[in-house]
């Protein structure tokens, strides 16, 4: 009887070692399918235009040369760019937190009337909207055009992230919590400032990084609402122009920068593009894990 016993034992523990590893080798080629392309870019940026030209440049940098990086920094327009996305992002991401705190809070209190109703108008904009041409008209009639905030106030509220954002305060912050702070006499602005946002800083950050990777990654907006000002284009609209016109589109832009391999430059501007919001992430990654099972886990 014992013999079967650490038998079945056994056999238990192997099939679980070879889950392990077949979990390992899956977590292994997926992280590979994603670095492998963003190494290759990488390695085009630093290589001569000899070698990208002759199809000779795959993981590893040939002919290795900063030129690329170097025009680049010397060229005002694309640092004119680089700013903007900053500038942009930086107010896009408070507002919308402003603007996703502001809703859900009051949404995730028990005693707030219609509440219900409220959230379902905001579900049905995750499913239903008016459309692209109906946002340019708006944007035209409200005098936005070829303004900054054309590219922060259309899009700096997410429906999606508020609901996440209201089931974390329903189900992450003790009811106790808030009833003894009005035992003490403490109203709702107190509540949340000393108690709901303190205790929700990992959802917060997770939210957070959710709307400044949203609006780096944006371009289309831009090429829709920024027409005459090119000044105010960001970054991501430059890599755009690249992308399409990969000979034409940097005297299209004004821009000093020229290389004899356009794939040159696009490879070393879309690392140039990147490499700022992959800094954001070592900083929110102790938050990210937990702030999203915040939201999505119910206790």
């Amino acid at each position: 009887m014992r013999a079967s016993t650490v038998r079945s034992a056994s056999l238990s523990k192997g099939r679980l070692d070879i889950w392990d590893v077949l979990i390992r080798i899956v977590l292994i080629v997926v992280s590979l399918i994603c670095l492998l392309p963003f190494l290759h870019v990488v390695s085009k940026s630093l290589s001569s235009d000899s070698f990208v030209i002759a199809n000779k440049v795959f993981l590893w940098p040939q002919g290795f040369t900063i030129e690329a990086y170097k025009k680049i920094f010397a060229d005002a327009s694309i640092l004119r760019s680089l700013y903007i996305s900053v500038i942009v992002t930086v107010l896009f991401t408070i507002l919308g937190m402003i603007l996703t705190i502001c809703a859900a809070y009051p949404l995730s209190r028990a005693q707030f009337k219609g509440r219900r109703v409220i959230t379902f108008i905001f579900l049905f904009t995750m499913y239903f909207s008016g459309g692209i041409i109906p946002d340019y008209m708006n944007i035209n009639n409200l005098g936005l055009m070829d303004t900054i905030w054309s590219l922060i106030l259309p899009l700096s509220f997410s429906a999606f992230n508020l609901l996440i954002m209201k089931t974390s305060l329903t189900h992450g912050i003790p009811v106790s919590l808030e009833e003894s702070a009005r035992i003490n006499g403490a109203g709702h602005f107190r509540i949340l400032f000393s108690i709901v946002l303190p205790l929700s800083k990992p959802i917060m950050a997770t939210l957070a990084l959710f709307y400044a990777v949203g609006r780096w990654n944006a371009y289309q907006d831009a090429l829709f609402y920024i027409k005459h000002e090119t000044s105010l284009r960001p970054l991501q609209l430059k890599l755009y122009y690249l992308v399409i016109q990969a000979s034409e589109s940097f005297q299209l832009e004004a821009t000093t920068v020229s290389l004899s391999n356009p794939e040159v430059l696009k490879a070393s501007v879309v690392v140039f593009a990147t490499l700022p919001i992959l800094c954001v992430y070592p900083f929110v990654q102790k938050y990210f894990v937990q702030g999203v099972m915040l939201g999505a886990v119910k206790e």
